[in-house]
C-alpha cells in the first residue's frame, strides 16, 4: 500500500499533466473558450431563477445569491463524479502500454474540477457584492469547506472510476442517481426541509444527513447568513471520505492486474 503511494507520488509530474490537458480538452473546440467556465454558472443561475421566481412565484429577495451558490457547488459536485465514471477507461490504450497507478486518473479529475470550481468562485463572489452580501470573518473557514468537499469527492471519484471499470453500466445510472440527489437537496429550493413534505420522518432523517445538503449549508453559512457551519456533519463527512479514500487505493493497488485485464 505504501509503495503504492510512492508511486503516484513518484508520477506527480504526469498528474500535473493530467490536469493541465483536462483544462486545455473541456474549451478546446469553442470560441469562447475558458470564458465558458464563468459564463456556464451564470446561465444556469438564469434559467432556474426564471423557473422558481418568475414562472413558479418562489424565492425571497437574497433568493439569487442562495441559488447561484447552490449551482455552483453543485456543478462541481454534479461534474466530478459523471466525469470520473470514464477517467480510467478512456485511457485504456495508455494503460495497456505502460505501467501506471490507476488511481492517479480519478484523482487527476478531481483536481481538474476544482480549478473549474474556482471560476465558480467568481461567479458567486460577483453575486454576494450585486446584492450587498459581505462575508464576515467565518469566510476564513472556506478553504476548510473546499478541502472537505474535495475530500468527498476524491472518495467518490475513486469508487465509481473503480466499478465503472468492470460494470460499464454503471456510467448509464449515474446521471440518474444524481437527479435524484439534485431534488433531495437545498439546491433551487429554501431551507434544511421539503416544506409540506409527505414522506415519514424516517425519510427527512436521511435528507438532513444527505452530504450534499451538509456541505451547501456550510457553504451559505459562511457567505450569506455570517455563521460558522455544523461541524458535526462536516467532520463525519470529512472521517468517512479519508476512510474510503484509504480502502479504494487499497482495492487499486491489490486490484491493479485486474484492471489492466478488464480494460
Amino acid at each position: 500500500m505504501l509503495n503504492y503511494l510512492s508511486e503516484i507520488f513518484k508520477r506527480k509530474d504526469l498528474l500535473i499533466y493530467l490536469v493541465k490537458s483536462g483544462l486545455k480538452a473541456e474549451n478546446r473546440n469553442s470560441y469562447l473558450g475558458y470564458f465558458w467556465w464563468l459564463l456556464d454558472p451564470l446561465l444556469n443561475v438564469a434559467v432556474y431563477y426564471f423557473l422558481v421566481v418568475v414562472l413558479i412565484g418562489r424565492g425571497g429577495p437574497g433568493y439569487p445569491v442562495f441559488l447561484v451558490i447552490g449551482l455552483v457547488v453543485w456543478r462541481w459536485i454534479n461534474t466530478t463524479i459523471n466525469s470520473s465514471a470514464k477517467s480510467i477507461t478512456k485511457y485504456s490504450s495508455i494503460i495497456n502500454q505502460v505501467y501506471l497507478p490507476k488511481a492517479i486518473f480519478p484523482l487527476a479529475l478531481s483536481l481538474t474540477q476544482l480549478f473549474n470550481f474556482c471560476f465558480g468562485l467568481i461567479v458567486i463572489g460577483i453575486f454576494l457584492g450585486a446584492f450587498g452580501y459581505i462575508p464576515g470573518w467565518q469566510v476564513i473557514l472556506l478553504p476548510i469547506v473546499i478541502f472537505i468537499t474535495l475530500l468527498f469527492l476524491i472518495a467518490l471519484s475513486l469508487c465509481v472510476s473503480y466499478i465503472t471499470v468492470f460494470v460499464r453500466d454503471i456510467d448509464n445510472v449515474l446521471s440518474h442517481i444524481l437527479r435524484i440527489f439534485f431534488y433531495a437537496s437545498p439546491i433551487i429550493w429554501e431551507g434544511s426541509r421539503l416544506a409540506n413534505s409527505p414522506l415519514p420522518d424516517q425519510f427527512m432523517i436521511l435528507l438532513d444527513w444527505n452530504p450534499v445538503a451538509i456541505l451547501l449549508d456550510a457553504y451559505r453559512a459562511i457567505l450569506m447568513e455570517h455563521h460558522t457551519p455544523q461541524f458535526l456533519g462536516l467532520g463525519v463527512l470529512a472521517v468517512i471520505s479519508i476512510i474510503v479514500i484509504c480502502l479504494m487505493l487499497y482495492h487499486f493497488y491489490k486490484n491493479e492486474h485486474k484492471i489492466i485485464k478488464v480494460l
